[in-house]
C-alpha cells in the first residue's frame, strides 16, 4: 500500500497542527477566517465514498469534534464544513468558522479577498490555541 503523502498545494497553503486517529489537522495560512483543513492520512483518496465504511465513521466523528472545538474557541456563528476537491484532488475537508460580518458572508470564502498570512507570532499563538481546544 502506498505511503500517505500530503498534496504539495495543501503543504504550501497550510501549517500542520495535529494528527488525530484518521486525519491530519492543518491550519490554512489565512487569518481572515479561522480555517482548518482535515486530511485523512490514507493514500489515493479523492472523494468521501473512497473511504471504507469504518473510516467514513471515524472521519465524521473527527469532523464533529474539530467543528465543535473551533466553534467554542472562535465563538463562531456558523461552522462551514466542505469537501470540494476541485482544485486539489486529494480528499480534504475544510472546517471554517464563520461570522455574519466576515468579508465573504453569507457566501463561500474562496476568492473573495486576498489571503492574509499569519505573522510568525500570531501563527504560533493560533496553533497553540487550537491544539488546546482539540485536547
Amino acid at each position: 500500500m502506498p505511503q500517505f503523502l500530503l498534496h504539495p498545494q495543501l503543504a504550501c497553503d497550510t501549517t500542520s497542527i495535529a494528527d488525530l486517529d484518521l486525519c491530519q489537522i492543518l491550519l490554512m495560512n489565512d487569518q481572515t477566517y479561522p480555517w482548518l483543513v482535515m486530511v485523512p492520512m490514507l493514500s489515493d483518496l479523492r472523494d468521501l465514498h473512497d473511504l471504507l465504511p469504518g473510516d467514513q465513521q471515524t472521519l465524521m466523528t473527527e469532523v464533529t469534534m474539530v467543528s465543535r472545538a473551533m466553534q467554542r474557541l472562535f465563538k463562531a456563528e456558523k461552522m462551514n464544513v466542505a469537501a470540494l476537491g476541485n482544485m486539489v484532488p486529494q480528499l480534504h475537508i475544510h472546517v471554517i468558522a464563520r461570522y455574519a460580518g466576515d468579508p465573504a458572508w453569507p457566501g463561500p470564502v474562496w476568492g473573495v479577498v486576498e489571503p492574509q498570512p499569519y505573522s510568525p507570532e500570531t501563527l504560533e499563538e493560533t496553533i497553540q490555541s487550537i491544539k488546546a481546544a482539540l485536547s
